[in-house]
């Protein structure tokens, strides 16, 4: 039997039967299974530190912005007193308004399962995924587009319907943050199960923290379910763009208005989630789908850390008043907020595009000529053309000047709305040190030979 599997340019035959594997890549199968070094994050203690700080990360902001007009808490003296005072303060807050109650296990797990719902059952293109070790290609079925927007339509009307209050995520983010923090505890302890049963665990260091943080099975599946595209693509995304939404329904409740900032960021976030869905094929191309395990930090990341992070400008901007009133910036100051992000965008957009049109197609044209890459011994090719001949990561660029860009309608008197700038550079930073490694061991003299062909990583002619 066969299968065919359609995307927009190709129309390719899916085989159940194995192809022959080549020398190459029975290496990289074998490579799987050896031990590997903890050596990323910061090794065994590093990884065991993010693990259980990470969470308490989120309840500091998220208390500051929430009792403390946005300003962040801190200590009131730099001694073992203030510092001991300081997490007791944290701790009651936490205990007494983010404790886990029953409305928010219930409309948090509707949410998930609703978007699994969506995911396994709307109708969508089957395409095949990159190229994995061994040279499989997975098939994956993209409705993200049509599950998006199914979504945006059922919501509203159930709050038309009085099923539940607009500001229904707002009123129970707290307990509901910490429903998401047991659930990505216990999510990733069932991965772990799953690629034991499956005998799927591969890359593992032999350090239950270390492997706990970096993941067990590249790409797991309850059959054709894929779990790490749902987690990545689903339920943290849209939950992110709602919660926004949420927040700006209270604000509207509480003053009768919602301000312009309020609504720039709403329609950023927006924008950029709507984007993601349309280009959803891209997402097949990235490093979290390609090479990264499946473990806490995807999981917690992708469930927790994008929802209850990404939506703080939107959540300061409400509780972070002026005079009593919300922030009012002046129709100058969006404008180049706007422009900003809009510069941002494009890059981002247009950099990631055409590697991805070249990984599809290595003979599409980029600015009208064909492109110029380095074929390695691998026989992967690496992109010299376009925006990929002026810098490594100009998609890196982009995305870090829409971070900031996002925090910029929160204007300065805290540094809390730009947690979300602050943490973006310094993940785009830290996972460009990470793919030079991991390029650099995979290609070896074929990477160098790039990096001279391409000197530069992030703005041309300075770094």
């Amino acid at each position: 039997m066969s299968g065919t599997v359609r995307n927009r340019n190709t129309t390719e035959k899916v085989h159940n039967e194995e192809p022959k594997l080549t020398e190459q890549q029975k290496k990289e199968l074998a490579d799987l299974k050896k031990i590997h070094p903890a050596n990323e994050f910061g090794g065994i203690v590093g990884t065991f530190l993010l693990i259980f700080i990470l969470p308490v990360v989120v309840y500091w902001i998220w208390a500051s912005i929430e009792f403390n007009q946005g300003y962040l808490l801190r200590p009131a003296t730099l001694s073992v007193d203030g510092v001991k005072d300081f997490f007791v303060t944290l701790y009651n807050y936490v205990i007494t308004y983010a404790y886990p109650t029953k409305e928010a296990a219930v409309i948090y797990f509707a949410w998930f399962f609703f978007q699994a719902f969506l995911q396994h059952f709307v109708p969508g293109r089957r395409v095949l995924g990159s190229p994995l070790p061994g040279g499989k290609r997975l098939e994956y079925t993209l409705n993200g587009w049509a599950s998006w927007w199914i979504t945006l339509i059922v919501i509203p009307v159930c709050i038309y319907f009085g099923l539940f209050k607009a500001t229904i995520l707002y009123d129970n983010y707290a307990p509901m943050m910490t429903v998401v923090n047991i659930w990505s505890f216990v999510f990733t302890i069932l991965l772990k199960v799953h690629a034991m049963i499956k005998d799927e665990e591969e890359r593992m260091s032999g350090h239950f923290f270390y492997d706990y943080w970096m993941g067990f099975a590249r790409n797991p599946r309850i059959g054709s379910f894929d779990l790490k595209l749902f987690c990545e693509a689903r339920p943290g995304l849209i939950l992110w763009v709602l919660m926004n939404f949420s927040i700006a329904a209270k604000q509207f409740e509480v003053y009768g208005e919602v301000s312009i900032s309020v609504i720039m960021v709403c329609c950023f976030h927006f924008w950029y989630i709507a984007d993601y869905y349309y280009h959803e094929e891209a997402i097949l191309t990235t490093m979290d789908i390609i090479t990264e395990k499946f473990g806490y930090m995807l999981v917690y990341g992708d469930l927790a850390w994008v929802p209850f992070t990404y939506c703080f400008q939107c959540y300061y901007l409400f509780k972070h008043l002026v005079d009593g009133q919300p922030i009012h910036i002046s129709i100058g100051y969006a404008c180049f907020v706007l422009g900003l992000k809009a510069f941002g965008f494009y890059l981002f957009r247009w950099v990631n595009s055409q590697k991805h049109a070249f990984r599809r197609n290595p003979e599409h044209l980029i600015w009208g000529k064909k492109p110029d890459y380095i074929l390695t011994k691998r026989g992967t090719k690496l992109l010299c053309s376009g925006f990929w001949g002026i810098c490594r990561h100009l998609n890196y660029t982009g995305d870090i000047i829409l971070s900031w860009a996002w925090c910029l309608p929160c204007q300065f008197d805290s540094a809390a709305p730009y947690f979300y700038g602050i943490y973006f550079t310094t993940l785009d930073l830290h996972r460009c040190w990470r793919d030079h490694n991991a390029c650099l061991e995979k290609y070896g003299d074929d990477w160098k030979n790039y990096c001279k062909r391409v000197p530069y990583v992030f703005i041309p002619k300075v770094f």
